[in-house]
C-alpha cells in the first residue's frame, strides 16, 4: 500500500482526506440533476466534478446551474466528444490540480449508486484502489438481460485467465483511488478507447503491487436515456486483452530464459 498520512477534516471523508467524485456526462440532462443531489446528500464530505463533452442536449449548461448553487460542486467542460477514458483523465489532472486526496469514477446515469459510495471510501481508508464490484459475494446486478450479464461475466473471467489478475471484476466503472496511485499507474498514460481503459487501470496497479480491494455493489440498468455499450466496445476490449495477456506472458517468458541463461554459464 502506499502511504498515505492523510486522516480526516472538515472538509474531507475519515482516514481519505478530500475526495472528489469524476461524473463524466455526455447528453445526460436527464440525469445529472438527480445523480449529484443523491451523492451529495449520501456523502456530504465529498465534492463532485461534472466532465461534460458538449453535450447537445444542454447538460453542460445544466451542470453549470448545479456548480453555482453549491460551492462542492464543480464542472469541466471539454470541447467535444472525447470518450470516457479521456474524461475520467481529465478528471483525475484537475483532481491533482486542486489538491484533492482521492478521486473515484461514477456513471451519470444511476448505474453506480451513491448511497454505497461509502463503502468503497470506508474501504480505501487501508487500501490504494477500490473497485466497486458487481462479482464478489453481495455484490449484484438488476435490471439487465441475461446476454448482457453472460458477456459480462464471460469477459471478466477471460481478463482474469488472460493478465493473471485477481480483480473479479475489472471492468466495473464504479471506483476509488488514492491521488498518490494515479500519479504511479498514470504518468504519460495513452488510454485505450472504450472500456477497456477500466481493465488496463486495474492491471497496472495490480501490477504495481498495490493494494487493489473489491467491495459489493448493486449495479441497475439505466431508467432514462441511452447507454454508450456496444458490440464493437466489446471487441476491442477482448483484442486488447488478448494482446496484452500474450505480450505480458512472451516478456515474463523472455525473462525466465535469460535468467536461466545467466545461471548455467
Amino acid at each position: 500500500m502506499i502511504d498515505d498520512p492523510t486522516t480526516a477534516t472538515t472538509d474531507g471523508y475519515p482516514g481519505v482526506g478530500r475526495v472528489l467524485v469524476i461524473i463524466p456526462t455526455y447528453n445526460e440532462a436527464d440525469n445529472v440533476e438527480a445523480i449529484v443531489k443523491r451523492v451529495r446528500d449520501s456523502v456530504p464530505q465529498v465534492h463532485v466534478l461534472i466532465v461534460d463533452d458538449a453535450s447537445p442536449d444542454g447538460t453542460g449548461e445544466l451542470a453549470d446551474r448545479l456548480a453555482a448553487a453549491d460551492d462542492r460542486v464543480h464542472v469541466l467542460h471539454r470541447e467535444g466528444k472525447g470518450g470516457l477514458a479521456g474524461a475520467y483523465l481529465a478528471g483525475f489532472g484537475w483532481a491533482r490540480d486542486h489538491g484533492y486526496d482521492a478521486a473515484c469514477e461514477m456513471d451519470a446515469d444511476g448505474s453506480h449508486a451513491p448511497e454505497q459510495l461509502s463503502r468503497l471510501l470506508d474501504a480505501l481508508g487501508d487500501a490504494d484502489m477500490v473497485i466497486g464490484s458487481r462479482y464478489v459475494p453481495g455484490g449484484l446486478v438488476v435490471n439487465w438481460p441475461v446476454h448482457r450479464l453472460f458477456l459480462s461475466r464471460g469477459a471478466n473471467l477471460y481478463t482474469r485467465l488472460a493478465l493473471g489478475i485477481p480483480v473479479k471484476d475489472s471492468t466495473a466503472g464504479y471506483r476509488a483511488y488514492r491521488m498518490a496511485v494515479l500519479d504511479e499507474i498514470t504518468p504519460n498514460w495513452r488510454p485505450p478507447q472504450g472500456y477497456c481503459f477500466q481493465i488496463d487501470l486495474a492491471w497496472r496497479a495490480v501490477a504495481a503491487g498495490l493494494d487493489v480491494r473489491e467491495v459489493p455493489i448493486t449495479f441497475a440498468q439505466r431508467e432514462r436515456g441511452e447507454s454508450k455499450m456496444n458490440g464493437a466496445i466489446v471487441q476491442e476490449a477482448l483484442l486488447r486483452v488478448t494482446a496484452w495477456g500474450v505480450r505480458d506472458r512472451l516478456r515474463r517468458t523472455a525473462s525466465w530464459l535469460t535468467g536461466r541463461s545467466d545461471r548455467t554459464s
